[in-house]
């Protein structure tokens, strides 16, 4: 049986697996804290899971239940039973709303109690996708380093490394545009954000708030001590900025350190190839774990009022990865979109399952070398640059994102306009801030509280779509590494390469 084939197939019986548990196991939904009982109501005592944000010692007065729908009640609390008996009825991903004893609304989303029977079902799945997550994450840094550096070394002149690079960023820029104008399209047809009627859940924006402009990221990009930034799979940006600097001057070194280096750099990234290659080999393994946890522990409540969000958001990814990088393949590759989807399709399950370009990186190296029969030269050029820097997904959900929380908001606060100049800030911020987005999971909601905090929106609105980001995740990685994937042939294709996948023969 091909490869890609069998990583099909587990990844759909991780995901049949993964709804058996979801329909057949009991996951009592959990709040992670311990309460005693006070005359005026209950005290949290001790807080965990969902509630760990919240200080203990907070006295709880009342539950808030179906918050902003015509199905809002208040139900007081008068002893600690009341409150198991709320949660005995309420599903997991559901928000209630803890009134304390100064009127103040603390929102906790339920989690799956980690005593319960799929729990305790899942703990292998746990233990199996966290071992195969943390396998992809030791390749990423080595394989982006030796990989860039042995592109620039390879490419050879400067003018070679100029027009490359020309190239390259200007398929970047133009289809991450394409698909930021596209959601804007979309959303602003379908209005998702009028009339919706959701619950917030405070973020802890410390954690997650990320440099106050788009200069700060710029600023990162020069690391201060290289070996600390390779310690870290979040300094991507420092390491390929370090990558582009030493392949350039090795070019620049006289003979024999030019050759020395650039032999060394080759063999270890032959090497880190090969490290790949053992690693892929659990690829249909990993793959299942991960959809049998994804799928066993996502709850369905959450989903229910951000569908047509979520529909507006899929809408715009299926049209850019099945209409907009299909006819880029075409028209200006001349390449076979089916056949090439072919190729790659084992990077695209891949990034399906991790949600992390930068995990999926040594997959889709190996597949559109080896499968796409595009060359190394241009492959370890442009596909770690664009797992890093070309985020076609994440900036069209970005764009979308936040144009709906800000729909949401002038439906609900008068004195909030959305006008056509704040649509045209957040597509121009959407561009910027997805270059400088890491290729990890949810790194597209992170990098969306950039784009709040310039429009004057409240950083915990990105809260309101937490709940369904990761499937949403899942699909945009996809469209990001499908894009790098495209760039990759489409570029080799202007450089004169023709391969088997190229030309649209079958493999």
């Amino acid at each position: 049986m091909k490869f890609h084939w069998k990583v099909l197939l587990w990844m759909l019986a991780g995901a049949v697996a993964g709804m058996a548990m979801q329909l057949t196991l009991e996951a009592p939904a959990w709040t992670g804290a311990s309460w005693t009982k006070t005359e005026a109501g209950i005290v949290l005592t001790k807080t965990a899971g969902p509630t760990k944000k919240i200080a203990g010692g907070t006295e709880i007065v009342a539950v808030v239940t179906g918050r902003g729908s015509a199905e809002e009640q208040k139900l007081s609390l008068e002893k600690e039973g009341e409150l198991k008996s709320i949660l005995a009825e309420a599903d997991n991903g559901e928000v209630l709303w803890l009134e304390t004893s100064d009127s103040e609304l603390l929102p906790v989303a339920l989690a799956m109690d980690p005593d319960s029977a799929r729990s305790q079902w899942l703990a292998p799945f746990d233990f199996a996708a966290d071992i195969f997550m943390s396998l992809l994450k030791m390749l990423i840094v080595p394989i982006i380093l030796t990989s860039i550096i042995t592109g620039v070394t390879s490419v050879g002149q400067m003018a070679d490394l100029r027009r490359m690079g020309i190239k390259t960023a200007l398929y970047y820029v133009a289809t991450s545009l394409l698909a930021i104008l596209l959601g804007q399209l979309l959303v602003n047809l379908i209005r998702p954000g009028d009339g919706a009627t959701l619950g917030l859940q405070i973020l802890d924006s410390e954690s997650l708030a990320p440099e106050a402009s788009f200069i700060d990221v710029l600023k990162r990009m020069i690391p201060e001590n290289i070996f600390a930034s390779l310690g870290s799979n979040g300094a991507m940006l420092q390491v390929i900025f370090f990558a582009l600097l030493f392949g350039f001057f090795v070019t620049q070194a006289p003979t024999p350190h030019r050759e020395r280096i650039t032999q060394f750099f080759e063999s270890a990234f032959e090497v880190m190839l090969k490290m790949a290659q053992g690693v892929l080999s659990l690829l249909p393994y990993g793959v299942f774990a991960l959809m049998v946890r994804v799928v066993a522990k996502t709850g369905f409540v959450a989903f229910e009022p951000l569908l047509l969000y979520m529909g507006t958001v899929a809408l715009a990814l299926v049209l850019h990865s099945c209409v907009v990088l299909p006819l880029i393949l075409k028209l200006v590759g001349g390449i076979s979109p089916i056949s090439w989807f072919k190729a790659v399709s084992p990077a695209l399950m891949t990034a399906f399952s991790t949600s992390s370009s930068s995990m999926t990186l040594p997959v889709t190296l190996e597949t559109v070398e080896k499968r796409g029969k595009v060359s190394n030269k241009v492959t370890s050029f442009t596909l770690p640059l664009g797992a890093t820097i070309n985020m076609d997904g994440t900036a069209l959900y970005e764009c979308i994102g936040v144009i709906f929380l800000a729909q949401y908001y002038a439906a609900s606060t008068p004195e909030f306009v959305l006008t056509l100049g704040m649509q045209g800030m957040i597509v121009l911020m959407a561009l910027l801030a997805s270059i400088g987005a890491a290729g990890i999971p949810s790194a597209g909601l992170v990098m969306m509280l950039t784009i709040l905090a310039a429009l004057g929106l409240p950083l915990e609105g990105a809260a309101l779509l937490l709940a369904v980001d990761r499937p949403l995740d899942m699909l945009r990685t996809v469209v990001n590494v499908w894009s790098d994937s495209c760039a990759a042939a489409v570029i080799a294709r202007t450089e004169g390469e023709i391969g088997p996948t190229l030309t649209g023969e079958s493999e």
